[in-house]
């Protein structure tokens, strides 16, 4: 299980985020978004990340030339599509930019079922996405809600490893342990105010997911 603490917007957080062992921290470009980072505060955060952690940059229908501007001047390694853009979309902007890249498919749970889950992670994986993030759907927001959608749409055929995010903290991160995923994603779970995250909730967090890859190991025969 990998974990994935996203919307840094504090310096110290990142440092805690890494101290902590988090495998990947999520910077988010989205204007509309509490947690929206400028350039230069992404220069100065990504520069405090240590090898092997990954940088992700999360975008919403971002522009080309605005995102080639974002490459330019940003040091990640992972884009997160997490707007409207199409499995073609997705391939020519990563591609353009020479990077990595996961999509984030919003559930909605009265109207998404298994087969449209599993069919829509078919299309971008045959576009070359490395991940699918499968996050609860909202009309008139792109993500960060803290709700979940219904996990039993989470397909255990999939064509791409899954990150689930969504109204995920401490308590019941636990719940993951079953599910076909590879990692998880928090964000509101993990702060005391929208892009100020809390060092106590992140502590907490990876204890209980450590705690939780022990027990599948031993149960697994792993160990």
């Amino acid at each position: 299980m990998h974990v994935k603490f996203c919307g840094f917007t504090q310096l110290g957080d990142i440092q805690t985020a890494a101290q902590l062992g988090a495998d990947a921290v999520g910077l988010v470009f989205y204007p509309p978004s509490p947690r929206a980072v400028t350039i230069a505060q992404a220069q100065t955060l990504s520069a405090a990340v240590p090898a092997f952690v990954s940088v992700v940059a999360l975008v919403v229908n971002m522009p080309k030339d605005e995102l080639l501007k974002l490459a330019n001047n940003v040091s990640f390694d992972v884009i997160q599509f997490h707007g409207d853009e199409t499995p073609e979309q997705c391939q020519q902007l990563a591609g353009m930019v020479n990077k990595r890249w996961i999509k984030a498919l919003r559930i909605n749970t009265e109207q998404d079922t298994l087969d449209s889950v599993r069919a829509q992670i078919n299309q971008f994986s045959t576009a070359g996405a490395s991940s699918i993030l499968l996050d609860a759907y909202h009309q008139h927001k792109y993500g960060g809600t803290g709700a979940r959608f219904d996990w039993s749409l989470i397909p255990h055929d999939s064509a791409l490893p899954i990150v689930l995010a969504g109204g995920l903290d401490a308590d019941n991160v636990a719940a993951t342990l079953d599910l076909p995923i590879c990692g998880v994603d928090v964000s509101g779970g993990i702060e005391v105010d929208k892009g100020k995250k809390d060092a106590a909730k992140m502590r907490a967090f990876m204890k209980a997911v450590k705690r939780d890859r022990w027990q599948n190991a031993t149960v697994t025969g792993a160990i």
